[in-house]
């Protein structure tokens, strides 16, 4: 059975007029005791304390790792326990040729190495330029996947290459078990297509994505991840939806 954790970045907001240490106590009373970090360098004292504090761990962070000091996320990243780093998110102008790919490839292979000092794995998150973009006739995302060192893996954002027009359940089975992790919410059909405007995104169950399938097809992701880029009502309430819709379809399976 997969484990269930909330990106902090889903709650930045609240973080922000709450504070951190409420806003994780909130997660942990909408039924999470996982959380995956993001903005660990301004954060790591706090999260050092208030993640135990609240019964939380971290098993994983998201940190942009491109021209950044990695080996301060590295070494901050390990000190709260965090097992692999995943880079969210690189330029979609940087996507748009095989050489592009390439070049990030590499990027994230020589960061790979870094992160293994600390004792860490390292991965890539998607969103939607890296299904929509074809190379050869394959998306960017599987052409980064063959160049990739094995010890590199892959936080497939299952909404984004929904609504990037992947066959997200074909796109999985050819990625295999490089695929760790799964980012998870839903979205509305708008005009016969899934909308792309992220201030539609529904929690999981609610919208019109076909979980089953996509669960079935990535049966390496270990990890599967509560996220809202933005969320039209409380947050909190929208997160502890979409534990219980993924709870519900994980527990069927």
């Amino acid at each position: 059975m997969s484990d269930i954790a909330l990106q902090l970045y889903s709650i930045r907001e609240r973080i922000a007029s709450d504070g951190l240490a409420p806003s994780l106590a909130a997660a942990a009373s909408a039924g999470f005791d996982r959380i995956e970090l993001f903005n660990i360098l301004e954060w790591v004292d706090e999260l050092r304390t208030e993640l135990p504090e609240n019964g939380l761990t971290a098993p994983t962070a998201h940190a942009r790792l491109l021209g950044e000091d990695q080996g301060a996320i590295f070494a901050a990243a390990a000190s709260l326990g965090v097992q692999t780093i995943i880079d969210p998110y690189t330029d979609p102008a940087l996507w748009t040729t095989r050489d592009d790919v390439l070049r990030i490839a590499d990027h994230l292979n020589a960061s790979a190495a870094g992160a293994r000092e600390h004792g860490l794995a390292l991965g890539y998150h998607n969103h939607f330029w890296e299904a929509e973009q074809q190379i050869d006739g394959r998306t960017a995302l599987e052409v980064l996947a063959d160049a990739l060192d094995p010890e590199v893996v892959l936080e497939v954002d299952a909404y984004w290459a929904a609504v990037g027009g992947a066959d997200v359940p074909a796109l999985l089975r050819a990625l295999g078990p490089r695929v760790v992790a799964l980012h998870l919410k839903d979205a509305p059909l708008v005009d016969g297509a899934l909308s792309k405007d992220r201030h539609d995104q529904l929690p999981v169950g609610e919208g019109a994505i076909g979980w089953t399938e996509i669960l079935d097809a990535a049966p390496s992701a270990r990890l599967l991840v509560v996220e809202f880029d933005e969320f039209r009502g409380d947050i909190f309430d929208g997160a502890a939806t979409s534990l219980a819709g993924i709870r519900s379809l994980t527990t069927a399976r």
